[in-house]
């Protein structure tokens, strides 16, 4: 098997090979199921040396019983075009959140997303901001149970809300929240110190996630704890949060102290981050604990921000601390608007693009303005994918020619194989010395193939991941690009009433990669066919194994590798056209020609 045949097969089954893992990673390993919190652990206590910050702990400020914080607290409502809620005013929580532009299904009358959900919740997902004080501090802080005072009882675009509470010594500590038009609070954490000795706290927020998430597919994505600093993309996923956090006091997986930057807990489409002024330097941690009657895997997530210096503050006088808290969809329109508005360094990072950034990046903004322009993404996978054939064309032409050549110089290749079959080594000399005297490079019919691959995962990638795919109509039955085809060959297409890939995940091939299937044999057939009849049967099987494979995959890929086998076939029937004229002009040219005798 000469070099060229090997490329291809190497490459062929690389990607069978990865669709047939991810496959198995999406529908065969357990998931975790989330599970309720139970709220009855102690209070976790922190020493602290003088000066340094004290960093909030996973149980920090949750000392109260499980009776005490499911009962009904005061809320404030929040009223925003893109989001509605709540805070509760039992420990000043944002913890109820909903995202009024997205539903949790395809249909507009599904529920819209929830995005924090209050303690006690199955899925219990709140920010919560509060003070540390010094060891030996004479004054007391608000705790979870706090009940604030609310200047106002809903929380609107342009009208803030102030929660405050005072102490014994008559020193008022303040939360003042605004919001804006879209995802984006504004938190500044005040204390007025009414008392007659100046007071020392540190200001904090954070991040709970009192459950695993189940994100499907999160193999090809990052989900947890995130963070930019120093201008450093820094990721922690759940696992390793969990890993790293063992056995350790204070639950701490990852520290660092820096100016400005952001960090948060991202999923698949979804992000809470919490955003200091830039200026500002602060000590950031994302830490787990476990909780007691659930699984390993299963307690409590957490990312916090403590100032990392205190805010002194002298008798009669006031020092706040401002930050910002985004808590709504990634799009990446969105993102890049708050990062350019508010000075936050590579906010557009919290969308996972990957290691294929510089291709899947752009990849995205050309799909994203395609499917603007024509109104539907699907249309617009099909122009990306026309566009890219004719930038790709001149190579395929060549690759194309080379593969004819190939054929061309396959009996005089099958010669010599027959005449010193039993000499290889001699035998693959003389082969190539063949290929170099007809011309012939035979890894350049296999080039164009190579880079499908980088191009088949950062599309793979960006229609996996990106919020704009999410729930993108085509035509027809596909109702969601970023979807598997709904349709299924194995019941009729829905004239039988079950559904056989609850028995098992490969009984589900809809139209769309059938139609994928037809088109790469068709493709196929205007290739020469390997001279090796193993990889001829492996390569004729290659068109099945693809059709079953894909059929799990987002219908906006497949939609893709239909276009672009379609585009394939007419390319090489025009290559072949101009290659057979070629052919013919050059024997023509020949004959003309005088004899030497």
């Amino acid at each position: 098997m000469d070099s060229n045949k090997r490329m291809i097969l190497a490459v062929a089954l690389s990607l069978a090979i990865f669709l047939i893992f991810n496959l198995l990673a999406n529908h065969f390993l357990p998931k975790p199921k989330p599970s309720v919190l139970a709220h009855n652990a102690a209070s976790a206590t922190q020493a602290t040396k003088p000066g340094v910050a004290p960093l909030p702990q996973a149980g920090t400020s949750l000392a109260q019983n499980s009776a005490a914080q499911n009962s009904p607290a005061p809320r404030v409502t929040i009223t925003a075009p893109d989001v509605q809620g709540s805070i509760s005013l039992r420990g000043a929580k944002i913890d109820d959140l909903v995202l009024t532009r997205y539903h949790t299904t395809v249909s507009p009358h599904s529920p819209l997303v929830t995005l924090l959900s209050r303690p006690g919740h199955a899925h219990s997902y709140f920010v919560q901001f509060g003070w540390d004080a010094p060891p030996g501090a004479s004054f007391t802080l608000p705790t979870a149970s706090t009940i604030w005072s609310a200047s106002t009882g809903a929380l609107t675009p342009g009208h803030d809300v102030t929660l405050s509470w005072t102490d014994p010594q008559n020193i008022t500590f303040k939360i003042i929240l605004g919001i804006d038009q879209r995802y984006m609070f504004t938190v500044h954490q005040q204390i007025s110190n009414g008392s007659s000795s100046p007071v020392t706290a540190y200001p904090w927020s954070r991040i709970r996630r009192d459950y695993l998430p189940k994100v499907p597919g999160s193999l090809i994505m990052h989900k947890g704890p995130l963070g930019v600093f120093k201008g450093t993309l820094h990721t922690l996923n759940y696992v390793d949060t969990r890993s790293n956090a063992k056995n350790k006091p204070d639950g701490q997986a990852f520290s660092t102290t820096a100016p400005g930057g952001w960090a948060g807990i991202t999923g698949k489409y979804w992000l809470t981050a919490l955003i200091p002024t830039q200026d500002e330097t602060v000590t950031t941690a994302y830490r787990y604990r476990d909780v007691a009657g659930r699984k390993a895997d299963d307690g409590a997530y957490q990312v916090d921000m403590v100032r990392s210096t205190p805010l002194s503050v002298a008798p009669g006088a006031t020092a706040s601390m401002e930050l910002r808290v985004f808590t709504g969809a990634k799009v990446l329109s969105i993102l890049n608007a708050y990062g350019a508005q508010y000075h936050i360094p590579s906010f557009d990072k919290a969308i996972d693009f990957g290691i294929l950034y510089l291709l899947t990046k752009p990849m995205f903004l050309a799909l994203n303005t395609l499917g603007r322009i024509f109104g539907n993404f699907g249309v617009g996978i099909i122009v990306f994918t026309i566009c890219l054939k004719l930038v790709l064309f001149p190579l395929v032409r060549t690759s194309f020619l080379s593969m004819a050549k190939m054929r061309d110089v396959a009996p005089k290749v099958a010669a010599v194989r027959e005449r010193i079959k039993d000499d290889v080594g001699r035998q693959q000399k003389e082969i190539m010395a063949l290929y170099k005297l007809e011309g012939v490079n035979p890894a350049a019919g296999c080039l164009p193939m190579v880079l499908q691959v980088p191009i088949f995962f950062a599309l793979y990638k960006v229609i996996f991941i990106t919020i704009e795919m999410r729930h993108a109509p085509f035509y027809l039955w596909v109702h969601d690009l970023s979807a598997r085809d709904p349709t299924n060959i194995f019941n009729l297409f829905g004239l039988l009433p079950f559904h056989p890939s609850t028995l098992l995940p490969l009984l589900h091939v809809g139209v769309l990669p059938i139609l994928m299937g037809l088109a790469q044999y068709g493709s196929q057939r205007l290739n020469p066919p390997p001279a090796d009849p193993a990889q001829a049967r492996i390569m004729q099987l290659m068109p099945v194994i693809y059709t079953i494979m894909l059929a799990s995959f987002p219908a906006g890929l497949v939609l893709y590798y239909i276009t672009n086998n379609f585009l394939t076939m007419v390319q090489q029937w025009i290559i072949m056209k101009l290659h057979h004229a070629h052919r013919l002009r050059v024997s023509a040219a020949a004959e003309k020609l005088p004899s030497k005798s």
